[in-house]
């Protein structure tokens, strides 16, 4: 399976369209079946019960055409909330988070709720037959015959079923609206996924190696198009240089942007020009970069939201604080890992396909050098970054990587050394101090 595919089907999805119609064609499939079986009399055995009281043809057009325009209304309303909410959350918390709003799935289940309820409505409502009615075929001849009255009992049982169903999901969406933007719940929902994506891109625990395969170099073969790259097939590059006896080195990462005669790639070992046309097919571009394969796409997000908090403009540490917790934890997650990707061999070293390195010293660059500048000029975040730091040092025993936590320490003071003054400064530098202290070794 290419990556394109492979990534077709994880974005599908992530579309806000995709549960709506699945729940709208599934509640048609529902709705004829339903009355199928009204018609064959298999709802007979609901008129022998007291508290179940049948319904005429006229009540049950009535009840389905009130079902129908309330959902239809309500599933307005939730989209029209959902707009907003997206629209606030983008605006504060930066334009990048608009996908995790669009992905989230109570949304979409909550919209494709109301919508299916309402096809179910019309579906069943078209079956309902008054008394005097004739069918459509008679009606065409010199004189219609009168059929007797329809009114699918089961199916209106199945419909107040899926009201009820509808009623609880309204009241869930109106929680999880307000509760889902709160900033606290946002940065958890990023920082969770970033420690999955942690863990299944680096699945090896305590061990420390940083010292990545060198690339065997070779031929480069250029990008065809420019975009970020969403998705790159390994298993798609491992078969093709397995069929050529050569080795792939590759120039980008997921989350890199790369434009018309940049390399992909370098081939050694064969012809680049035997494989080309397929090892094209194993990347994926796109306009925006996404998280699938990519924990810095997810870094960025929180590094984002941290230095827009201590922007002059909000001037919210407190946000700024949280999002540095995050951090930290995902730090400490990547610092205990083997950051050596293993791909194509039984041993690292027959390894037929060579991925752009991705070492400790990377990660605590993009994340606590990327946000240093911001927190620099606050001095709670500043002392909130060293607690991070050294929570961080506690959880890693790889000395050298250690020493790179203390580094990005070291250049924090040194940024609020010309941030700071006076007492914020004092306090600053002792806290530094005792920094230095509890992680020397």
């Amino acid at each position: 399976m290419t990556a394109e595919i492979r990534f077709f089907l994880s974005r599908l999805l992530a579309n806000y369209w995709f549960f709506p119609a699945v729940f709208a064609i599934a509640a048609a499939f529902l709705a004829v079946g339903t009355v199928y079986l009204d018609r064959s009399g298999f709802s007979e055995p609901l008129t022998g019960f007291d508290w179940l009281v049948p319904v005429g043809p006229t009540g049950a057009s009535d009840i389905l055409t009130v079902i129908a325009s309330s959902m239809i209304a309500v599933a307005s309303t939730v989209f029209s909330i959902t707009i907003v909410a997206v629209s606030y959350a983008s605006s504060t918390y930066g334009p990048r988070l608009l996908t995790n709003f669009l992905d989230d799935r109570g949304n979409q289940v909550s919209l494709a709720a109301f919508i299916g309820t309402f096809v179910y409505a019309l579906v069943v409502l078209r079956s309902v037959r008054a008394e005097n009615e004739v069918s459509s075929a008679e009606s065409l001849g010199a004189a219609g015959t009168p059929l007797p009255g329809f009114a699918p009992q089961m199916s209106l049982l199945v419909a107040y079923i899926l009201l009820i169903f509808c009623v609880g999901v309204l009241v869930f969406f109106l929680n999880h609206v307000p509760s889902s933007i709160r900033i606290n719940k946002v940065l958890e929902q990023i920082g969770r996924r970033l420690l999955a994506l942690i863990a299944e891109t680096y699945p090896e625990e305590n061990e420390f190696a940083d010292d990545a395969r060198e690339p065997q170099g070779g031929v480069p073969v250029p990008s065809r198009g420019a975009g970020y790259v969403q998705m790159i097939d390994f298993e798609l590059l491992c078969k093709q240089a397995r069929s050529c006896g050569g080795t792939i080195s590759l120039c980008v990462r997921t989350g890199d942007f790369v434009h018309r005669d940049l390399p992909l790639m370098q081939v050694s070992g064969c012809d680049p020009s035997d494989i080309e046309q397929s090892v094209h097919e194993a990347f994926t571009l796109g306009s925006d970069r996404t998280p699938n394969q990519d924990p810095q796409f997810l870094i960025d997000e929180l590094v984002e939201i941290g230095l827009r908090a201590l922007s002059p403009g909000i001037n919210d540490p407190f946000t700024a604080i949280t999002a540095l917790h995050w951090m930290g934890a995902s730090i400490s997650e990547i610092g205990r890992r083997d950051l050596r990707k293993h791909v194509g061999g039984e041993e690292l070293d027959e390894d037929v396909v060579i991925p752009l390195v991705d070492n400790f010293s990377h990660y605590a660059e993009r994340s606590f050098g990327s946000i240093r500048s911001g927190v620099s000029t606050s001095p709670t975040a500043a002392r909130i970054m060293l607690d991070v730091l050294e929570n961080a040092c506690v959880s890693i025993s790889h000395r050298p990587r250690i020493e790179t936590l203390r580094d990005q320490a070291r250049k924090l003071a040194e940024q609020a050394r010309l941030s700071l003054s006076g007492p914020d400064l004092e306090l600053i530098e002792d806290r530094f101090r005792e920094f230095e202290t509890s992680t020397s070794a």
